[in-house]
């Protein structure tokens, strides 16, 4: 099964989706992401990111707002990351947190790919099957009911 025009992402308390939702003008996904530049070796260095992707209520990317976290440690960079989003979520208007359904998207940021990226990944695909979620990897698929693998 092809991936649909916008992909339902449901929200899930305490897990990888607990901040998504909608607020006054659209539908929100943020996340704090660790991210290395596309093509970059698993031993190069990344930066945690802070994370805001704003869609409208049809679910088309109206944009995003991305900034690496400051801090020379990876727990400093973290704390820092998880503090910007946490300001970015409390200045939303009407922000309520739950279900959405998006349009892929891709940003590049510093080399590093953010967004929702369409592709095929069974063995016999014909079509393009899966939706992944960069650089949080997460990975939607049929039957496309908002679940997702990591």
């Amino acid at each position: 099964m092809s991936v649909p025009e916008v992909v339902p992402i449901l929200h899930e308390p305490g897990y990888h989706t607990d901040t998504v939702g909608r607020c006054r003008g659209g539908q929100f996904f943020a996340s704090v992401s660790y991210a290395r530049p596309e093509g970059s070796s698993p031993f190069d260095d990344g930066a945690w990111y802070a994370v805001l992707h704003r869609f409208d209520d049809a679910g088309r990317h109206l944009g995003s707002r991305i900034e690496a976290a400051p801090g020379e440690s990876g727990s400093e960079a973290l704390k820092a990351a998880e503090e910007r989003l946490r300001e970015w979520l409390d200045a939303l208007p009407e922000r309520e947190f739950g279900d959405i359904a998006v349009a892929p998207f891709l940003v590049l940021v510093d080399g590093c790919p953010f967004g929702l990226v369409v592709e095929r990944h069974g063995v016999d695909a014909t079509e393009d099957d899966w939706a992944e979620l960069y650089p949080d990897g997460l990975g939607f698929h049929a039957p496309w009911n908002g679940e997702y693998d990591t």
